[in-house]
């Protein structure tokens, strides 16, 4: 059962990837489903037996790596935490396969785009069953390669390739410094076992690096890690853009792997980062920071995938200061909620792209909700959940978030709850605004597709229903065990239980106003979108006009792109083409080219001589008697 939870999707990715040419297009789809439906199998009755049965184990698969002092096992490592991540990724990404067998059904290489699919899912599921940061480090750059060959999947757009090659590039920054953070972990605690590790925190606290406190110098590396797979702000650029990819891949980046790895691992090394408390404050700030910026710039992006995929950017930001306040357990249960309701509006959104025949931009949507009412529907429940309404699944969690930043009773703490609070309010504003515009007022699409659009097939919508249900359901059924007053009983020691802890305890005692705020907040940013997009739909584009500099600053994304390029990418083309034209062209190139266009020359004024006159080799070679004999009598006389 812990084994097949991670290999299942392996064996569904081999016989798509090398026997799909073979068995054909269908049977491929189904092998990787049918795969993908024993993982998940195997990946509930884990979470079960493991997070409800308190049956923690590690199970070694053989030895990997002996050299020197690194010994390192493949082993899978099952705690609570483990087992939430396993039975999420595995659900999840069972539904999104189903979902793809109907939204890819037109597409004409099936078998790859599957393989991708399921090597991506095993790849997450090797990250967080890792027993050591190298093989969670395997896992890490596995998933780095799948996004890299499925945000490229349609390798013939221009756009589809460059996306494809910022999300490698941007993810490579953040993966230097996690193997800073590797390597300096090994030289601290001669292990990168995670029990060697934790074990070993308490003695390594005095130990500095450069003058620096070593265990803060970790904790800051392997966050700047963190913060390129999980799109923090800095790294976040490749996040939009790896909506090129086919609409299931996005859900599967943004709900079940990917970008919730840089989460999973800061909550692994709780225990360390226990003892960190500068590389926490860095944490919060960051994280604090990124839910807000990523939130206003949701507010005016006209491309449905975009919106949500920056919203995705703004709650990862709310896992990091959940972090970064020690709130470990409350920044995985948003994680796990985040799951289903995130992925339940990036397919509901895939959903509305095949009704209107591909087309993405919401400003030429409009009046079809009656025309595909399920889609409607699960997309209501979708931005329920991410605004936060009660009793919804984002009501539990990310109102857990914001309590637990105002319960740490710190600076950084009331940072992150009030940007977090204003990330509320616009999360709510820019959810609507969504709704509104796609299904809602007068139809701004052309009647061709107008004529065209219609209710997904049953192959996509069940996954929808599915999904629309842990929406509804997951925050109050799961509630109470991930940070309800058994949360100690059920994380046991998967997630360090140090002094930070007492903000676990801290968060049931916040003042009442605090635990109503978001609620109030969220209503209001509903309530302001509904003025803006239903009352007074021309506000929006006078507001634009009055404030133009401040509009084109977030349409623009904060200028984030173009400082990147006028800092990095100009300079160092810049560089290349000196290097190509002088370093290249001129003195690696030129040398060897000079000396064979000498021999050219010689060659040439040799093949002169060669007249084919009988006369003219006699008088050659009279010449040449007639100069070795003087260099004779020279040497006679001498």
């Amino acid at each position: 059962m812990f084994v097949g939870a991670v290999f299942f999707p392996l064996l569904g990715a081999t016989i798509a990837g090398f026997l799909g040419r073979w068995i054909g297009d269908r049977a491929a789809q189904w092998a990787t489903v049918v795969c993908m439906v024993l993982a998940a199998v195997c990946g509930v009755a884990a979470f079960l037996q493991v997070a409800f049965g308190e049956a923690d184990r590690v199970i070694e698969i053989a030895d990997w790596i002996d050299v020197g002092g690194l010994n390192v096992v493949w082993a899978l490592r099952y705690d609570t935490l483990s087992a939430v991540m396993v039975g999420m990724v595995t659900f999840i990404s069972t539904l999104i396969h189903l979902y793809s067998v109907g939204y890819m059904a037109h597409d004409d290489s099936k078998p790859r785009f599957f393989a991708y699919l399921s090597f991506f899912t095993f790849m997450m599921l090797m990250l967080v069953t890792a027993d050591n940061l190298l093989q969670l480090f395997f896992g890490w750059e596995g998933v780095g390669v799948a996004s890299y060959l499925l945000i490229g999947y349609y390798y013939e757009k221009e756009s589809a390739n460059r996306a494809a090659m910022k999300a490698f590039i941007v993810n490579r920054v953040g993966d230097f410094f996690f193997m800073l953070g590797l390597a300096l972990t090994f030289w601290t605690f001669g292990s990168i076992g995670f029990d060697e590790i934790f074990a070993g925190v308490p003695s390594a606290v005095d130990k500095t690096i450069g003058g620096m406190p070593v265990l803060e110098v970790i904790g800051v590396l392997l966050f700047l890690g963190a913060c390129g797979k999980s799109a923090q702000m800095g790294l976040h650029t490749w996040l939009p853009d790896a909506m090129e990819g086919p609409t299931p891949v996005s859900a599967l980046i943004h709900a079940a792997t990917m970008v919730t790895a840089g989460v999973f691992l800061m909550a692994r090394m709780s225990p360390l980062l226990e003892l960190a408390p500068t590389a926490l404050a860095i944490v919060t700030i960051v994280g604090a920071s990124t839910a807000f910026f990523a939130a206003t710039i949701g507010c005016v992006q006209n491309d449905i995938k975009r919106i949500i995929a920056y919203s995705t950017c703004s709650q990862l930001g709310y896992m990091f200061f959940a972090v970064g306040v020690g709130a470990y357990q409350g920044a995985i249960f948003h994680l796990f909620t985040h799951a289903f309701f995130k992925a339940l509006l990036f397919l509901s959104a895939g959903s509305v792209i095949h009704a209107m025949s591909d087309e993405q931009d919401i400003r030429k949507m409009g009046g079809i909700w009656k025309k595909i009412p399920v889609t409607y529907a699960v997309m209501w429940i979708g931005s329920l959940a991410l605004a936060g309404v009660p009793f919804f699944a984002g009501y539990y969690s990310k109102d857990f978030v914001l309590e637990a930043a105002f319960a740490a009773h710190s600076g950084t703490g009331m940072y992150a709850f009030v940007a977090g609070c204003v990330a509320a309010f616009l999360t709510a504003f820019y959810s609507w605004r969504l709704l509104i515009l796609v299904f809602h007022g007068a139809p701004r699409a052309d009647h061709h597709t107008m004529e065209h659009v219609h209710e997904s097939p049953w192959v996509m919508l069940v996954p929808l229903l599915v999904l629309a249900t842990g929406a509804i359901f997951a925050g109050a059924v799961f509630a109470p065990y991930f940070i309800g007053h058994g949360w100690e009983e059920f994380w046991r020691e998967s997630i360090a239980n140090g002094p930070n802890n007492h903000i676990m305890h801290a968060v049931h005692d916040v003042p009442g106003w605090v635990p109503i705020l978001p609620t109030i907040l969220g209503l209001s940013g509903i309530g302001l979108a509904v003025v803006m997009y239903v009352a007074a739909p021309g506000l929006p584009a006078r507001m634009a006009a009055a404030m133009p500099g401040l509009y084109r600053f977030v349409l623009n994304k904060w200028y984030f792109d173009e400082l990147y390029d006028r800092i990095f990418v100009r300079p160092l083309r810049r560089l290349a083409q000196l290097l190509w034209r002088t370093g290249d062209a001129k003195i690696i190139d030129g040398m060897p080219n000079g000396v064979a266009s000498l021999a050219v020359d010689v060659a040439r004024g040799t093949v002169r001589m060669q007249t084919g006159r009988v006369a003219n080799y006699a008088f050659t070679m009279i010449i040449g008697l007639v100069f070795f004999i003087s260099v004779f009598l020279i040497g006679i006389v001498r």
